[in-house]
């Protein structure tokens, strides 16, 4: 592998590419090209919001990305939802990605939605919560406090930037041809929090990938910029 990578980085539900603010200006200070596309329906891209956008669509957003900027040497990570958005462009264009990597997020096989890749108890409350103040078809956001978010400094920076996700990304299962099997995984797990993807971290153990910790809650691109930077470069240089 070369020593220059292009990271693009994933953001999860009902957050945008702004997320990685804190982590992004680290690996470019490294030599590196980085990437934090806004997946369409959310953020900066709410305005593209209708009951259709599904788990296609973010996939198809990514994979447009990368065959626009002709990259390679792609280093794709994932946050939480974005764990399947992740396998869906490794699967379509698996000569493009080094690795792939997982943060706290789904690592699904072929025909998972990410719903039902949830603990039943929160897969509940997302069903509820849809029916309810998603008008069938959004999922409202969750609270910060939830996924390990203390500090008022940084509650006061998410809290108004966060927006209704799509339902359909959810529901929509992985459709794979096994082409995402080329790429290398490597998975990150958030320890501080309720640990909803500790399942995920052990599917990515059994497949043989590396498995690190970072002792922060769900959100170690606001919480712990720092060390995750740290650890992707190693990642990558892997």
């Amino acid at each position: 592998m070369s020593g220059r990578h292009v990271f693009v980085l994933l953001h999860g539900a009902w957050h945008g590419g702004w997320v990685w603010q804190r982590v992004a200006p680290l690996l470019r200070a490294a030599g590196h090209e980085v990437h934090t596309p806004t997946l369409t329906g959310v953020s900066d891209r709410a305005h593209l919001l209708s009951p259709r956008i599904g788990l296609g669509t973010h996939v198809e957003d990514v994979v447009a990305l990368i065959e626009a900027h002709d990259a390679r040497d792609v280093v794709l990570v994932g946050h939480s939802y974005a764990g399947q958005v992740v396998t869906g462009v490794a699967d379509r264009i698996p000569d493009r990605l080094a690795k792939r990597v997982h943060l706290d997020a789904f690592v699904g096989d072929d025909g998972d939605a990410a719903i039902d890749l949830l603990p039943d108890r929160i897969a509940g409350h997302y069903r509820e919560s849809v029916a309810g103040p998603g008008f069938g078809w959004l999922i409202p956001v969750r609270s910060l406090s939830v996924l390990g978010v203390e500090d008022q400094a940084d509650l006061d920076w998410l809290g108004p930037r966060l927006t209704p996700h799509p339902w359909l990304t959810y529901t929509e299962p992985l459709r794979l041809t096994g082409k995402a099997d080329q790429v290398p995984g490597a998975f990150v797990e958030c320890t501080d929090w309720m640990r909803v993807f500790t399942p995920h971290a052990e599917r990515a153990a059994a497949r043989g990938w590396p498995v690190h910790e970072i002792a922060t809650g769900h959100e170690a691109m606001v919480t712990a910029p720092g060390r995750l930077a740290e650890l992707l470069l190693e990642i990558a240089a892997a």
